[in-house]
C-alpha cells in the first residue's frame, strides 16, 4: 500500500523535522507494510507539475500534515490541484500559524483552505483555537477532530552523551530562524534570558542549548552562561535529553512540544498564535509568556514557580498525553477504516 504525505520539507528547522518522522511513525503503526511517498505540502500552493498529481493520485490515501501548514508562507492552495486529487485526502494534526505583528490571511489564502478542507474525508488538528479558526471560516465543528500535535510521540533515542549531574538543568531555545520581529524584543528577551542564566547558575545550575535551527547559533554568544552547552542531536535524541531536563525556556513552539512529549515542563515565550494555542491546549497557559511583555522579573517568578512545582507539572503531563493519545489513535483508527 502507498501513502501519499505532504509535508513541510524544511530540513533545517528540527520542529519541522520531528513532525514529520511523528506523524510517519504513527501511520507505520497502524500500517506496517506501507510505502510513504513524501511530497512537499508548497505543491498544494503551485500545483504545476503533473507528474508529481500523477503520482500522488497512484497512493491510496493523502495525508497532509502535520504542522502549520494554515501558514502564508504556504498559500493560497491550487484550486484546480485540489480537485483534481482523486483519492481520499487526510488533514492529520495540522495548525493554524499567525505570528505576532503578521497581517491577517487574506480572503483568497482562507477560501483556498476553506476548499481544501471540504474536500478532505478526515480532518484532525493539533489545538482548539485552530479549530475555532476553521469553524469561523465555515468548516462544520463536527468535521474537526483535536487530536493534538503528533510530535508529542515521535520516539525517543537515547544517545551517546555523557548527563550532566548539575544541581539543575535548564534548556534554552531562541526563535533566530526567520521571525522577523525578533529584533524588536531582542533587547528584552536576552535581558530576561541572562537574568535567569545568572541566577541559576549562582546556585550551582548548568544550562543547555537546545539548537532547532542552525541560524540561532548567530545568537547563542549573546547568552551570558558559563556553563552552557549546546544540543544538536537528532529529534528522536533531543526528545530523550529534553525528558533529563528539569526545565524548557524556550520560543519554537517545537520546543515545547518535544518538552512536553517527554515529560518535562516548559516555559514558552510566545511570538505566535500557535504558542498560545499549544499552552491553552494542553490546559497550561500559565506558562506562556508574551514575547513584546517579557521582562526578566516576570521570567525569573515564572521559572521559580515551575520548579519549585516541577512535580505537579510532570505528573500532570503525564495525564494529559494519555488523554492526547487516546485522541490520537481514536483518528489513527479512522484513518485505517478508510483503506
Amino acid at each position: 500500500m502507498r501513502l501519499a504525505h505532504l509535508h513541510v520539507s524544511d530540513q533545517k528547522n528540527k520542529g519541522d523535522v520531528a513532525i514529520v518522522l511523528a506523524v510517519q511513525q504513527l501511520l507505520r503503526q497502524q500500517f506496517p507494510d506501507c510505502k510513504i511517498v513524501d511530497f512537499p505540502v508548497e505543491f498544494l500552493r503551485d500545483g504545476d507539475d503533473a507528474k508529481i498529481l500523477e503520482q500522488i493520485n497512484t497512493c491510496q490515501l493523502i495525508i497532509i500534515g502535520g504542522g502549520g501548514i494554515f501558514y502564508r508562507w504556504f498559500l493560497p492552495f491550487n484550486s484546480a490541484l485540489i480537485q483534481a486529487i482523486k483519492k481520499p485526502i487526510v488533514l492529520y494534526g495540522v495548525g493554524y500559524i499567525n505570528e505576532l505583528g503578521a497581517p491577517e490571511l487574506n480572503q483568497f489564502a482562507i477560501n483556498s483552505i476553506t476548499e481544501l478542507c471540504r474536500k478532505c474525508t478526515l480532518i484532525s488538528v493539533r489545538d482548539n483555537k485552530t479549530k475555532k479558526w476553521l469553524t469561523d471560516n465555515n468548516i462544520k465543528a463536527d468535521n474537526i477532530k483535536v487530536v493534538g500535535d503528533p510530535t508529542i510521540f515521535l520516539a525517543e533515542t537515547k544517545p551517546n552523551l555523557q548527563l550532566s549531574d548539575a544541581r539543575s538543568i535548564i534548556g534554552l531555545n531562541l526563535n533566530y530562524s526567520g521571525w522577523l520581529g525578533f529584533g524588536k524584543y531582542k533587547d528584552n528577551i536576552l535581558s530576561a534570558y541572562n537574568s535567569v542564566i545568572n541566577y541559576y547558575e549562582g546556585l550551582g545550575g548548568r544550562f543547555i542549548y537546545c539548537l532547532h535551527h542552525p541560524d540561532e547559533r548567530k545568537i547563542i554568544p549573546e547568552l551570558s552562561s558559563q556553563t552552557l552547552s549546546v544540543l544538536d542531536l537528532s529529534a528522536g535524541e533531543q526528545k530523550y535529553i529534553y525528558g533529563t531536563m528539569n526545565l524548557l525556556i524556550g520560543m519554537m513552539l517545537h520546543s515545547a512540544v518535544l518538552s512536553f512529549g517527554s515529560g518535562t515542563p516548559f516555559i514558552n515565550v510566545a511570538y505566535d498564535l500557535r504558542n498560545y494555542s499549544f499552552a491553552e491546549y494542553i490546559e497550561h497557559p500559565e506558562l506562556i509568556i508574551d514575547a513584546n511583555e517579557i521582562t526578566p522579573t516576570k521570567l525569573l517568578a515564572l521559572c521559580q514557580k515551575v520548579l519549585a512545582e516541577e512535580a505537579y507539572y510532570r505528573q500532570d503531563i503525564t495525564q494529559r498525553r494519555h488523554l492526547i493519545w487516546q485522541a490520537q489513535k481514536k483518528f489513527l483508527q479512522s484513518i485505517k477504516s478508510l483503506i
